[in-house]
């Protein structure tokens, strides 16, 4: 299996660097807050769930953990699924649900409120 070319991208909002890929049709956008704490993840999060505008566009997100607050804030919002590495990371993978996306709040950053 060849390596996936990614292509690092500026990313509005984010701390941490954003990486572009393409599989099949699927355009892929991730970063890794692995070894970031609050808000980081979250923040990042949120300005990566504003590329994902449609079905063909997902945000693989690599994290120390689930990260609950997250989940609770946009779970309706996305399509969502997790994989625990073998590292010990948590990688999540949101996708776009028709109808509801588009009605997700992504400016409010902080996980409580």
């Amino acid at each position: 299996m060849s390596e996936i070319e990614k292509t690092e991208l500026e990313v509005m909002g984010a701390t941490v660097p954003f990486f572009t890929y393409t599989i099949e049709e699927t355009q892929y956008f991730e970063f890794d807050t692995s070894k970031c704490g609050p808000p980081d993840p979250m923040v990042n999060a949120m300005a990566g769930l504003k590329l994902i505008d449609n079905a063909n566009k997902k945000l693989v997100m690599l994290n120390h953990k689930k990260p609950g607050g997250l989940i609770e804030k946009i779970g309706a919002n996305f399509n969502i699924t997790d994989e625990k590495l073998e590292d010990g990371r948590v990688k999540l993978v949101f996708s776009h649900k028709t109808g509801e996306s588009e009605k997700a709040d992504l400016n409010q950053t902080s996980c409580h409120g």
